[in-house]
Formats: structure tokens, sequence, C-alpha cells
């Protein structure tokens, strides 16, 4: 257990989401170090309170203190944030090891996989971390500009160990941030991480003008595929009915701030995704992770028709509509069959 009145915090992770957790946290009253790689965003923070470049008009708490030393950030903590790009967690994390305490809980806000182990974030500190008891996950649906702006957000915090879920739950838990907890954390990992690569498919769909019928379906089809890999990989399979789940799914494949979303409705309109990704600043996680689930679901024999035709789409070239048309001729078959 943690003194939650007065837990020491450090969010490592400028960008969007971790400014708005920061701020959240800030907010409530805790000593708040935020770690930003960007040393305009740091000036941005320390000089008009606002992360002008990932969060703009966003006021944050004066007591969020930015800076570029992650030493700084990390050292005499008794809860780390991580909230940085999934391809960069193993780089980040192993620099900041040394400097973590080992009575620190770590929580993940990253959805995503990485690409050459298959591991998901927590997975990912657990090789790096000497005190894997102490691990959690925070995710759910929740965009940051809306988290920022204190809209009502319900958000789900797992761990292995229920005190340890059940303390994260109290220190982020505000009047318009609910927070539930689930001891399922590859599950809620999986929900969070996959549903990205079925946004890019739902933005594709948008950018196709296929309708609200094909969006639908995709949605609905795109959550069996994470239910099925999940359940392969030991999740409970409720944890998908939930808010880390359906929930997160819902909000990415439909929000018209999603930048996985955003990605995918370019693609269906005929841009490419280099040029796609060259415009962007911040990261479209669904993209990385689109190989991860691809290479995943093979070496574990999961079929995951819509996702790896994400993959195709996104590194083969396959044009859009021929994956549509590859996904609708598919033999038929029980829709049941997935849900037994």
């Amino acid at each position: 257990m943690i003194d939650i009145a007065h837990a020491k915090i450090g969010v490592v992770g400028a960008g969007s989401w971790g400014t708005a957790l920061a701020g959240l946290l800030a907010g409530k009253g805790y000593a708040v170090d935020l770690w930003a790689y960007e040393p305009e965003v740091k000036e941005s923070i320390a000089s008009i309170h606002e992360n002008s470049l990932f969060l703009p008009n966003v006021k944050l708490p004066e007591n969020l203190m930015p800076s570029n030393d992650l030493s700084v950030v990390v050292s005499g903590k008794d809860l780390v944030l991580l909230v940085v790009p999934s391809h960069v967690t193993r780089q980040v994390v192993a620099q900041a090891a040394g400097d973590i305490p080992e009575r620190a809980i770590v929580v993940s806000a990253t959805k995503g996989i990485e690409n050459q182990t298959h591991l998901t974030m927590t997975g990912v500190l657990a090789e790096l971390l000497p005190n894997k008891n102490r691990l959690a996950v925070l995710s759910g649906a929740s965009f940051a500009a809306e988290v920022a702006r204190k809209m009502p957000t319900v958000v789900t915090a797992a761990a292995d160990e229920i005190d340890i879920a059940n303390d994260v739950q109290q220190v982020f838990a505000t009047p318009y941030f609910r927070v539930y907890t689930n001891p399922d954390t590859i599950g809620v990992e999986l929900g969070g991480a996959v549903k990205n690569v079925i946004a890019i498919a739902s933005g594709i769909v948008d950018g196709l003008g296929l309708g609200l019928n094909s969006r639908a379906a995709l949605i609905t089809r795109g959550l069996t595929e994470i239910r099925r890999l999940g359940i392969r990989l030991g999740a409970n399979p409720h944890t998908f009915a939930g808010l880390a789940g359906v929930g997160d799914l819902m909000l990415t494949c439909t929000g018209t701030i999603s930048r996985n979303h955003r990605v995918g409705q370019m693609i269906g309109e005929g841009k490419k995704l280099v040029d796609i990704l060259s415009d962007m600043r911040m990261v479209a996680e669904g993209v990385r992770t689109a190989k991860s689930v691809y290479n995943l679901s093979q070496k574990r024999g999961v079929e995951m028709p819509i996702a790896h035709a994400v993959y195709s789409i996104l590194y083969e070239d396959l044009d859009p509509r021929d994956a549509v048309r590859q996904l609708m001729t598919r033999d038929l078959k029980s829709e049941l069959e997935d849900l037994e």
C-alpha cells in the first residue's frame, strides 16, 4: 500500500494523454513531475502552464512541474505513470529503471504491442523492472482533450494484484474521472491495443463512403477478433464487454478526433500511409500495432481477417476496396461459433 493522500507521482511522457493525466493528478493536489522529451514542451508548461504543442488551449495546474530530466521525474516517487509511445517504451524504461524506487507502483497508460517481442506494455515492464507485482494498467474509452476539459470519463485500472489496482483507482478517481478495477491485466491491455487496428479499419470504411451499416458490422466483428485473440492469450472474455473492450473500441472507431480513425479515413480517401504519417506529430499506435497483431495472431493460430486486412493495406499495398471484397466473400459461417 502507498500513502494515497501524500503520494509523490512522476509522469513519463508529455503527449496529449500524458499531459491530461498529469494535469488531473496535479489538480487533485498531488506533487507531480512530468517528463517531456521535447524542450519546447517543457518550456511551454513551465512558462504559460499549457502544453501548446500537444494539448493546446488547456490550462494546467501551477503545481505541475515539467522537466526534461527523466531521473528527476521518477526518483523518489510512490507512483510512476508511463505514457510514452509503445515503440519507445522499452528504451525509456530501461533508461529510467535504475531510478524508479522498488516500492513504486508503475502504471502503463500506453496502448500498444511491441513489434519484436509481441509483448504488451506490462510484459515489457516485467522484463525491465525488479518488482513485477507492482505493475498496473490504466485504460478505457478516454480522449485526452475531453479528460483535460473535465468531461465525464470512465476507465479501468487493471493489475494482477487487486490491492495495486485499488490504489491506482483511488489515486486517479475524481468526480469527472471514474475508475473501476479489473484483475485481468492482459485482457485490458489487448483491448486497448488491438482496438486501434480496428479503428484504422473503421476509418477506411468511412473514407470509402461505405455507410453506417458497414461501420457497425466492422466494429462488431472487430470486437470478435479482439476477444478471440484475448481468450487465446489467457484473458477473461468478460473484459471485452467492458470499458477497455467494447467501450474503447466504440470510441476510437467512431470518434472524429481519433488519430487511428483519421489515418484509416485518409487511406480510404486515397492517400498513402507514408504521406499521412509524415504530416502527423502525434503517434497513431494502430499503425505499428497492426504489424504486431498480424505476426502474433499468425504465431498463435488465431483467425483475425479484419486485422490481417489492415496489415495488408498498410504494409503490402492491398487496395482497400479489394480488402472489403475479400472480407465480404469469405466462406459463410455461424456467428455464434466465435462466442461460445
